[in-house]
């Protein structure tokens, strides 16, 4: 039997609250929208799903509110097959997203709540999972103190690190200098420059442009790695179904340009179906779709 991939999840998780309009509306305007939806959410979590419906053993490491959120959120979680058993009951709320979508992009806010509570010495906690897996992927919606200790541990037991600079904030050298993978979109890869323009981040940058593909470096050269062309019903999720992609794929030794490419159909086919997870495609489905576009 093929063994699975042990992922580590790191990150947030929320409630996703979607609204999807034809118009955006202005600062005190009131707009009738077209539909609504609540959708668990949080890129921890996204990421997590994803990696878990691509076949790979997954553990999420965070916390949710003792809400009905939370409870509903780690039901899902569940039926997913992502082992939840160091998620946490906090307090606090559940953290929210309150995404709008509109002509076939979003915008999103966040409100960390629970998220929040994953701190140092509660990763410190989890020690031992992280220790014993293949990856890590950790993302930014969780304390900074937690994401560098859960990188910090995975470097201590040879564990390969990917890090989803979203949302983009200051990081330390160091964080960076521990990091296998870099994933930030254009966006947030013109923010890291700034500000690492002394690090040679190069080897390890893993740049999403959407409908443009993935860039990479290969041998000094900037390689790009084209994206499906497929009809888009809502792009939500789609960089975190391209980090649990890239992470299965590692974890089974492709090289990191079949693994991008291998990326970049997980998030095509996520992008078909409203939600972030809810398009998040299985193992055999990106076999399949792969298998079709290589074949036109």
């Amino acid at each position: 039997m093929e063994r699975k991939p042990k992922i580590t999840v790191v990150g947030s998780i929320n409630m996703d609250l979607v609204t999807i309009t034809t118009q955006v509306p202005k600062i005190g305007e009131t707009l009738l929208g077209k539909q609504f939806q609540m959708n668990p959410g949080g890129k921890g979590a996204n990421q997590a799903v994803a990696a878990a419906r691509l076949g790979a053993d997954v553990r999420l490491i965070g916390c949710v509110g003792n809400d009905r959120f939370g409870q509903d959120i780690l039901q899902h979680l569940r039926n997913e097959g992502v082992d939840v058993s160091d998620v946490e009951p906090v307090t606090d709320h559940t953290a929210t997203a309150t995404i709008t979508v509109y002509n076939e992009d979003n915008s999103i806010i966040v409100v960390p709540a629970a998220n929040h509570h994953v701190t140092a010495s509660f990763v410190e906690s989890k020690r031992e999972v992280i220790a014993h897996s293949d990856i890590l992927l950790v993302q930014l919606e969780i304390l900074l103190e937690g994401v560098q200790k859960a990188v910090e541990i995975a470097k201590e037991n040879g564990v390969t690190v990917i890090l989803n600079p979203a949302p983009i904030q200051e990081l330390p050298a160091e964080l960076i200098r521990q990091v296998d993978y870099l994933t930030p979109n254009e966006h947030e890869q013109a923010l890291l420059m700034q500000q690492l323009h002394d690090e040679d981040i190069s080897g390890k940058l893993v740049v999403t442009k959407g409908s443009q593909g993935v860039s990479i470096m290969d041998g000094g050269l900037e390689v790009n790695v084209p994206a499906y062309n497929i009809s888009v019903v809502d792009t939500t999720g789609a960089g975190d179904s391209f980090n649990g992609g890239l992470a299965v794929a590692l974890s089974q030794g492709m090289t990191l340009r079949d693994a991008c490419e291998f990326g970049n159909a997980v998030a095509a086919l996520s992008t078909t179906k409203l939600g972030a997870q809810s398009g998040m495609p299985t193992k055999d489905e990106v076999a399949h779709f792969i298998q079709g576009g290589r074949n036109q």
